[in-house]
C-alpha cells in the first residue's frame, strides 16, 4: 500500500464516524416520535434540528479551529475568549431562531401557558454548549496525542532498527579481526592448517555477510555456524586446553532467532578462557525447548592484561545492547567470575 493511502485511510474513517453520529443525533427525535405512535411534528423537528445545529457549529468550531490554533499551541486564554464569544452568540441565535420559526411556521397556535423563564432555558443551553465544546477540545486532543505517540513510536522503531544495524556492522569487523588474529598465530607453526582455516573462514563469512543482514534466522542454521567457529578455534590449541560442547537443538529447529547473537560469548571464552601455560576448559552448550533456547558457557578465567587489545572489550557491550534492543524484556542473562576467580560463567535464557 502506498504512504498516501495508508495516511488517508484513517481520516476516510474519521469523516464516516462523524458522518454516521450526526446522522444518528439528527434522525433520532423523528425516531423517538414515531416510536411512540406519534405523528411526525415538523415544527418541533425543526426546533430540535435547529438546535442540534447549534452545537455541531460549537463542535466543529473548536474541532477545526480552536483547539489546532489555540489550545494546541497553548494559548487557553484565546481560546476561551473565543468559546464565550462564541457560545454566547449560538445561545442567541438559538432562541431567537425559535422564535421566528414559532411565528413563521405556526402563527396562529396560542402562546403557551407561563412556564419558567427563557433565562433558565438559555442558562440550560449555554451549560450543554460548554460541555459540547469540551467535548470536542477532548476528542481532538486525543486523536493529536495519538498521532503523536504513533509518530514517537515509528522514531524510535527507527532509531532501534538503525543502532541494529550499526551493531551489525561493528560485529563484522569485530569477529573478523579475533579470526585472523587466529589465523596468523597459525601460519607460523602449520601452514596447512592456516590454508584450510582460511577456507574455513570463507564460509563462516558468508553467514556473518548474508544472514546477518537479516532479522533472524533459523536456529539450526546459527548452531552450525557456531560448530564451524568452534573447530576453527580448535586449530591453534594446544594439547593443556580441553574444548567440550553439547548441542541439544533439533538438526532441523526452524526457532527464528537474531543472528550472531551468541558469537560474541565464543570468542570471550577463547579470549579469556586458555592459558598458554597452564591446564584450561571450555564448556559450552545450547539447550532449546519450545518456549527459550539456552546457552551456557563456562571456561577457566585467565583475563588478558590491559596492555592486551585484541577485541578491545567490545564483544560483550555489543551482546547486552543486542538483546536490549531485540528481545526487551525477553531474556536473562547472569554471568561473572566465579567466587574463587578461577572460572567465567555465563548463561543467557532467550523466551521465544
Amino acid at each position: 500500500m502506498k504512504p498516501d493511502n495508508i495516511h488517508k485511510r484513517p481520516q476516510a474513517v474519521e469523516v464516516m464516524v462523524h458522518i454516521l453520529a450526526w446522522g444518528i443525533v439528527f434522525a433520532f427525535p423523528i425516531a423517538m416520535m414515531s416510536r411512540g405512535g406519534l405523528s411526525v411534528e415538523w415544527h418541533d423537528y425543526m426546533r430540535s434540528l435547529l438546535m442540534v445545529l447549534a452545537y455541531a457549529i460549537v463542535f466543529y468550531v473548536n474541532y477545526f479551529i480552536f483547539v489546532p490554533r489555540f489550545l494546541s499551541q497553548g494559548r487557553i486564554k484565546k481560546m476561551l475568549a473565543g468559546n464565550v464569544a462564541l457560545i454566547v452568540a449560538m445561545v442567541l441565535a438559538l432562541h431567537f431562531g425559535m422564535e421566528f420559526l414559532s411565528h413563521t411556521l405556526l402563527p396562529d397556535r396560542p402562546p403557551h401557558p407561563m412556564g419558567p423563564p427563557k433565562t433558565i432555558f438559555m442558562l440550560r443551553d449555554i451549560g450543554s454548549m460548554i460541555l459540547t465544546a469540551g467535548l470536542s477540545a477532548a476528542i481532538k486532543m486525543s486523536r493529536r496525542w495519538t498521532q503523536l505517540e504513533a509518530a514517537r513510536r515509528e522514531a524510535e522503531q527507527r532509531r532501534t532498527e538503525a543502532e541494529l544495524k550499526n551493531l551489525r556492522n561493528q560485529l563484522n569487523p569485530h569477529f573478523l579481526l579475533n579470526t585472523l588474529n587466529n589465523i596468523y598465530a597459525l601460519i607460523a607453526f602449520d601452514t596447512d592448517k592456516a590454508q584450510q582455516a582460511v577456507q574455513d573462514l570463507s564460509r563462516l563469512l558468508r553467514h556473518v555477510l548474508y544472514d546477518n543482514q537479516q532479522e533472524t534466522v533459523p536456529l539450526c542454521k546459527e548452531m552450525d555456524f557456531i560448530r564451524n567457529y568452534i573447530e576453527l578455534m580448535r586449530i591453534r590449541l594446544s594439547a593443556n586446553v580441553e574444548v567440550e560442547t553439547r548441542f541439544d537443538v533439533r538438526p532441523d529447529s526452524h526457532t527464528e532467532i537474531a543472528p550472531l547473537i551468541f558469537i560474541s560469548l565464543i570468542e570471550n571464552a577463547f579470549k579469556h578462557g586458555i592459558s598458554p601455560t597452564k591446564p584450561s576448559y571450555i564448556r559450552i552448550c545450547f539447550e532449546e525447548s519450545p518456549r527459550e533456547v539456552k546457552c551456557e558457557i563456562r571456561n577457566s578465567c585467565y583475563p588478558k592484561s590491559e596492555a592486551d587489545k585484541s577485541g578491545s572489550g567490545i564483544g560483550l557491550e555489543q551482546v547486552r545492547k543486542r538483546l536490549e534492543l531485540t528481545y526487551p524484556g525477553r531474556y536473562e542473562w547472569k554471568h561473572g567470575v566465579s567466587p574463587d576467580g578461577k572460572e567465567y560463567q555465563s548463561l543467557l535464557t532467550i523466551h521465544i
